[in-house]
Order: C-alpha cells, then structure tokens, then sequence
C-alpha cells in the first residue's frame, strides 16, 4: 500500500464511521476474522473507496486517457509527491510524540494538526519520543551503510524487519503498553477473509475520495514505473498502467483490501536487492502470505511510534525532493515557481488539489509563452545554406544532418522530438549503401524543419556508413522547460552511443548552462557553436585530422 492512499481512504472513513460513533453500534463478533460489527463498518468504507477508485482507472484506460499523461511534468510530480510525503509525516506526528489527538482533516488541516501539538505539548510521551528518536537514529544509519558497501555485501540487512522484531518482543517483555502507556498496534486478524462485495450503497458517498486514490495513486506509482523505465532502459505504457492500477484496487476490494499503489520504500529496497524482473514481487507476496497467515498476530506488541519512525524514515527519498528545487531554479525558473506553488497547494489542501492546480498552471504557462516564440525565416535558411555550400566540400556534406529547432522546446513536445529524432538517425545508421556508390552529387544540406516535435525528411540524403554527424540549429528554439532540456541532453547521449557525433549551433547562454548542469556532456571536445557554419567548419578540420592521422600510422 501506499500511505498516502490509506491517509485518503481514511478521510472517507472518519467522515462516514466516525471513533464517536462506536458507542452507537453493536458490539457483537461477527464470523468475518473475529472482528466487531464496528470495524467491519469501517473497513467496509474503505474497501467501497478502493472499489470505485478501481473502476474510474478501469474507466480512465478504455477512454484512452493514459495519453494524456504528459500534462504530468516532472516539477509537478516532484511537488505532488513531495507534499504528500509531507501530510503522511504530519499524520504520522501523533504516534511519535504518544500524543493523543482528535482526527483532524479538510482544507489547513496540515497546520490545524501542528497547533493542536504545540497547545497539547506538555502532552508529550517522554518514552515515545525517544523510542521515535531512537528508531528513526537506527533506521537512517543502517539504511546509509547497506547504501555505501551494497557493492561489497551480497545481502542486505533488513534493518526494518528486525527493528519490528526487536522492539515488539522488547514492548512485550517490559509490559511497555501498561508501563509507561505507549501505544500498540493491537489486535491484527489472522488470515484472508472470504470473498465479500464492498458495500454499494455508499459509493456516491465517497467519490470524491475514490478520485483522489485514482488519480494520486496512478500519478505516484507512474513516477516510480518511469524512474524504473530510465534507470533499467525500457518504456512504460501510461495506459496500461491505468488498467493494471484499476484491476488491482478492484478486485482487492472484495476481500477488505484497501486502496494500493507503488510504495517508494518498497520500490528502493528491490533496488537494494539487486531486482530486475516480477519475480522478485512473487517472492515478496509469498512472504507477505506467510505475515498474514503466521506472523501478523505475533506483531501486537510492536510500539505505534516504532511503525510511526518505520513510516517517515520509508518516505526519505520523497522528502529529500527538496533539491530538486535548485536544479529548476538553475534551469528555468517558472519550473520552480510551478514545483512551489504545486508543494503548497498540495500541503494546504489535498494531494488531488495540488496536481490539478499545478497541471492547469503549467498549461496556463505553456499557452501564455508560445504566442511570444519566434521562428526562424526561409531567408535566414537560405543564407545559412549558401555559407556551408562556399566553405566545405561535397564529401564533407554528405555526412552531415542539419535540423533546425523552429519551436520552443518543452514538456508538450519533447518526447515527439525524441522519437522522431531518433527515427531519422536509426534510418541514416542502418543504410547499407556502399561509399563506393555514393559519388559527387549536388551540393545539398538537409534543413529538417522541426515544428512541435515534427521532423519532415523530403530532403534528406542518404549518409554513407562513415560516422555521421547531426547539427541541432537551436537559433528558433526560442525557450525551453526543464523537460525540453532534459531531452535534449538525452538526444545528445543517445546519439554518442549510436556513434553519432551531435553539434548544436546558434545556441543561447541559458541553454548551454542549463544543458551542461542537466547532464554529463562530453566537454572534451566542443559541441556548442556560435553558427551551423561554425560547426560544418569543425567537423571538416575534425575530418582532416582524422585523415592526416590514418596516414600517419600507415
């Protein structure tokens, strides 16, 4: 499960079977895990939130609308993400400090809860602040050296499942619950239920709360498919991951579940182990059957702040976010205005509100800098292409790829300038024609103009099977965001590993910064230059040093 999916679950929850409301309702065992008419009320609420949040992912992939995932910029999802680790810690605050609280929820509720701690400070549980303190001290290190010798030691130690181990037999052999009052996690039922259909009745109830689980557990769980799909090197199909998403909290919801999604402290440590295919989650489902079935009942003593301190300590690699703020910064500063203002709608309001407020403003954005973007004149071409034609040679021509950028570079078009980018370096890498049949021809260089991510080919010629090279005119690339950058650093690299060796001329000084803090770019040699003409003249002396080096060696 994902924590800020159960936090969401439990607004419906709260709202419809309130803790006020237990003296009203009939205390008698049912035959369903030996659970009260009261608890089942409850879960019944949250397995109707998994059901419908199910079925609008369901919904969401027969309309088609994972396409429409590229609205989600990573300075939102970064936001998003950020912000709702940040209300998973502030619900997490109650069970570290052993404070008491009443559940408090809706818009400011973020800081409603951090007043109701500082009034009720002399509240504080001594013993579980410093059992808090203590986990989350054991939990960090640990997790730090497994980072550091993961390449020395086959076998990583688990630290959170042992801290569960210790801390539980420790509270049962101390009587800490009696003790000194901590709080317990308590009775956990032993098995899976029998198949039950979540009550319908109360679905219209809890809509609002079934969108946020779609959406919020959708986009989440989309960031760690993608960050996955770039480390690993393979793609993610957005829809698909709408109707696996949506079958998963469906089918669930029949047997008490509540709604799932990728969890990042579950992600990180397949990392850690080495996990590359499902095989590893079959294993991990095998073990979770076994805590179900065997272990879950023993897990009654474990202190709620050690879980607490388990939890934050979980949400780590979404906290440390933070820095992306100074990479937007550096790149484009209303990226970072986006990923601010997304972090505190988010944290004011609810995960749901701050992705729609940052997906309509980057819209916004996007719509309002467009109509000032310039575009590069058939004039200005065709001088371009006269000066290469009067300086080089024929030979040298043929080897080159020019393609001009005539629009701004960002997230609405980025990943279509990609593909088709690399369409027509994978066409010009797989010719097979030999050098022998390519003869002199008409001096002619290849101006692909490139509009919104569209690359037209009607003038290109065939390279021969030499190692060509691209040329990227950015003279029309009039801005760009964070995505645009992050994909052209990626074109650049994509293309040093086809052997293609990529030049990009008329650049400005915004985006030579933004592109070499980006990515490692090979800034041995230079690849930013002032003119196509420039560039055609550094790949002919490139071209004669080469030559004028084979002789030597013969």
């Amino acid at each position: 499960t994902f924590a800020l999916t159960s936090l969401i679950s439990a607004n419906a929850v709260e709202r419809l079977v309130p803790l006020s409301s237990r003296n009203l309702t009939t205390q008698s065992n049912t035959s369903v895990l030996g659970l009260s008419d009261f608890e089942l009320e409850r879960i019944g609420v949250a397995a109707a939130v998994s059901f419908l949040g199910g079925v609008i992912q369901v919904a969401m992939f027969v309309l088609q609308l994972g396409s429409a995932t590229f609205l989600l910029t990573e300075p939102v999802i970064s936001a998003m993400t950020t912000g709702a680790a940040t209300h998973v810690v502030t619900s997490q605050v109650k069970y570290l400090l052993g404070i008491k609280m009443p559940y408090i929820s809706g818009p400011l509720g973020f800081f409603y809860i951090y007043a109701y701690v500082f009034e009720n400070i002399k509240s504080v549980r001594l013993e579980a602040l410093l059992l808090s303190l203590l986990s989350i001290v054991v939990l960090v290190l640990v997790k730090e050296l497994n980072e550091q010798f993961k390449r020395k030691i086959k076998v990583v130690l688990p630290v959170d499942l042992v801290l569960i181990i210790a801390a539980s037999f420790a509270c049962y052999c101390t009587n800490m619950e009696n003790t000194y009052g901590l709080e317990v996690v308590g009775h956990i039922p032993k098995g899976i239920p029998p198949p039950r259909a979540p009550p319908m009745n109360i679905l219209s109830a809890v809509i609002t709360e079934a969108f946020g689980v779609a959406l919020v557990g959708y986009v989440a769980s989309l960031a760690l498919a993608q960050g996955s799909a770039k480390k690993f090197k393979y793609s993610v199909d957005d829809n698909q991951e709408f109707l696996a998403h949506g079958l998963s909290n469906v089918i669930p919801s029949f047997f008490f579940c509540i709604p799932s999604a990728a969890a990042l402290g579950r992600t990180a440590g397949l990392y850690s182990t080495g996990a590359k295919t499902q095989v590893a989650c079959l294993i991990s489902c095998i073990f979770v059957l076994i805590v179900i079935y065997a272990i879950g009942p023993l897990l009654y003593w474990l202190p709620m702040c050690v879980l607490a301190s388990i939890i934050v300590v979980g949400l780590k690699g979404m906290l440390i976010q933070f820095r992306d703020l100074k990479k937007y910064w550096n790149v484009d500063k209303i990226d970072w205005g986006i990923w601010v203002s997304t972090y505190v709608f988010t944290i004011c309001f609810a995960a749901n509100v701050g992705l729609l407020f940052g997906v309509v403003g980057t819209i916004a954005i996007v719509i309002g800098r467009f109509p000032r973007s310039k575009t590069l004149s058939i004039r200005n071409m065709k001088e371009m292409e006269f000066k290469m034609k009067t300086e080089t040679d024929d030979e040298t021509l043929q080897q080159v790829k020019i393609i001009s950028i005539n629009n701004p570079l960002v997230f609405l078009n980025a990943k279509k300038f990609h593909i088709d980018l690399m369409n027509i370096i994978q066409k010009e890498n797989g010719s097979n024609q030999p050098l022998d049949d390519i003869g002199k021809y008409e001096q002619n260089t290849l101006l692909n103009s490139l509009s919104n991510g569209n690359c037209n080919e009607e003038t290109s010629q065939p390279c021969p099977n030499e190692k060509c090279s691209l040329i990227l005119d950015c003279s029309g690339l009039t801005f760009f965001d964070y995505s645009g950058v992050s994909m052209l650093v990626e074109v650049y690299m994509d293309c040093k590993n086809r052997s293609v060796d990529v030049s990009l001329a008329h650049c400005t000084a915004s985006l030579i910064k933004a592109m070499s803090y980006c990515g490692n770019l090979d800034l041995e040699k230079p690849i930013f230059f002032e003119s196509v003409s420039a560039a055609i003249s550094n790949i002919h002396s490139n071209k004669n040093l080469n030559k004028l080096s084979d002789h030597s060696e013969v």
